[in-house]
């Protein structure tokens, strides 16, 4: 029986090791001149390492708050949250993640590679290694050779793909991005999402994404969370059992039209939950 013990606590341990983000029971309620805002209730969450999730809901469901709260931009009201096994204030100061905003938040008078060096300065890191650390990233997004450019003088999607090889920059575990695509045409998206998958399978990090499109959610992720309506709850949570690198051509295959009926099904099913 000890030994049994012994290897339950083992496997536990093992398990958490490669537990990135545990939310449990998350509360958080904003208080306004028009009385308390419920944004999110009772929100358990378990991302492990290497994973890609979505977040998807309705607007004003609390993804984007529940993508905040990740990042210490938003305290809970009540429950627990960990990233990486410490505070998100702990892991806000250790760098442990990169965030990759709606708008791709480029400073105009600053050269492609002068944007990516920020938060390098930042870090006060030399110039060796700010050189070298702009050159591998804009190389991982496909912007080699655009490093004098100013953001003006780059489209949409390149200016996204500036911003993503900023956030990596930093060298994070752990990739925050909120609607990154959102603005963009749809041609545009789906090559910046075959893009960001293969960024995924070659990097290995941790990615938390919010999304509105269901074909997005279903094509890039390995597990997608379905918000209902506010107070933002986890109404599911869907598995993507689909290869870890992906064409476009999977949106036609009855697997992925599967996943995405389910995660259709889920959005009605929350709304409905929140009318009763």
């Amino acid at each position: 029986m000890q030994a049994t013990g012994a290897a339950s606590t083992a496997g536990a341990a093992e398990a958490d090791a490669f537990r990135v983000i545990e939310a449990r029971e998350l509360c958080l309620t904003f208080e306004t001149n028009d009385g308390p805002v419920h944004a999110l209730s009772n929100v358990d969450l378990a991302v492990d390492r290497g994973e890609f999730v979505s977040f998807i809901g309705p607007s004003g469901c609390g993804k984007t708050t529940l993508l905040r709260v990740i990042a210490d931009l938003e305290k809970p009201t009540s429950g627990s949250i960990a990233v990486n096994g410490m505070t998100p204030e702990e892991a806000r100061r250790k760098r442990a993640y990169g965030y990759v905003f709606q708008s791709a938040a480029l400073y105009p008078w600053r050269t492609i590679a002068g944007n990516v060096a920020l938060p390098l300065e930042i870090m006060g890191l030399d110039q060796a290694e700010r050189e070298e650390r702009i050159a591998r990233n804009l190389a991982l997004v496909n912007l080699a050779g655009f490093e004098r450019k100013f953001p003006w003088q780059l489209s949409g999607g390149m200016q996204q793909r500036a911003s993503i090889a900023r956030a990596l920059a930093v060298e994070p575990d752990l990739l925050l991005m909120d609607e990154p695509f959102g603005a963009l045409d749809e041609i545009v998206r789906d090559h910046l999402n075959e893009q960001l998958n293969q960024l995924w399978d070659r990097t290995n990090k941790t990615v938390i994404f919010v999304t509105h499109s269901i074909p997005e959610a279903v094509f890039l992720s390995t597990k997608i969370v379905v918000m209902s309506p506010r107070p933002g709850r986890v109404h599911d949570v869907i598995d993507c059992n689909l290869p870890r690198v992906r064409t476009l051509d999977i949106r036609e295959t009855p697997e992925f039209l599967a996943i995405a009926h389910r995660v259709r099904d889920g959005l009605r099913a929350g709304h409905a939950y929140d009318d009763q």
